[in-house]
């Protein structure tokens, strides 16, 4: 087949059997790449995987852990959606930045110049890590209504310092409390997506898992079902934007109208 045809034409759709899975494989062309779509069935199941130019499944996503605490409730929610999205086919790796010295931005400006932070305290690390991934999700303990603030310095300079285009990725946020404020928190940790052209994941209830001691998250049965739900949905907006990209490519982009509210 040529760029421009029909990808999913009867000569490029074939049958395959993959580790008892009966897979179907149907290849696009878009721009330089090739991407293949397989469509697995296992038993009444039925799970679609991306892969890019022939190599290793792309779907990918980033979970940071703005937790202090290691084993702690907002690993357990995290670990839930990692097992969840291993489930979907969808690589996930955890980075836990709560109990890294990560220093807030000081506003230099040197990333203009450089298109990455001038502090080398992890912060660049997770930047290559986030630019290779199709979603990122944010998960944080709750402080007083807000995240924690180590996360906090984190998200302002990754998305401040990187230049790379952000669009389509997908993004979630986790609130892990004992009690309130986690609307509170998960509305602030949004805000980095909506500014970003990112779609933000939803669940059946907002992204949130309730725990006091370490370890009581785990008793949160609802709140656990929210992070599989969440987890099931971010991979499906994922795969979908994949194949989406393929057919119709980005939107449509304007240059940026900067203004503000100081008038001479």
């Amino acid at each position: 087949a040529s760029q421009g045809s029909n990808p999913c034409s009867a000569a490029n759709i074939r049958p395959q059997i993959l580790q008892g899975f009966a897979v179907f494989l149907c290849m696009h062309y878009c721009a330089d790449n090739v991407y293949k779509t397989f469509i697995a069935r296992y038993g009444g199941d039925e799970f679609i995987m991306v892969a890019k130019n022939g190599g290793e499944q792309i779907m990918k996503v980033l979970i940071l852990n703005g937790s202090p605490t290691i084993g702690g409730n907002t690993s357990i929610a995290c670990d839930e959606l990692v097992k969840t999205f291993e489930a979907e086919g969808v690589e996930a790796e955890v980075i836990q930045i709560g109990n890294k010295a990560i220093r807030g931005c000081i506003a230099c400006r040197s990333c203009a110049n450089t298109g990455k932070c001038v502090f080398d305290d992890g912060v660049n690390e997770i930047a290559a890590r986030f630019e290779e991934a199709d979603g990122l999700v944010v998960a944080s303990p709750v402080y007083y209504a807000s995240a924690n603030a180590t996360l906090i310095a984190c998200l302002d300079r990754l998305f401040f310092s990187s230049h790379f285009d952000k669009t389509m990725k997908v993004g979630a946020s986790v609130a892990v409390a004992r009690r309130g404020g986690t609307s509170a928190t998960f509305d602030e940790l949004n805000k980095y997506f909506t500014i970003s052209n990112m779609p933000v994941a939803s669940s059946q209830y907002w992204n949130s898992v309730h725990g006091r001691q370490k370890g009581e998250a785990a008793k949160d049965l609802e709140g656990l079902q929210t992070m599989r739900v969440l987890a099931r949905n971010m991979s499906f907006l994922m795969k979908s934007i994949a194949l989406g990209k393929e057919k119709f490519g980005l939107p449509e982009t304007e240059e940026h109208a900067w203004t503000h509210f100081i008038r001479e």
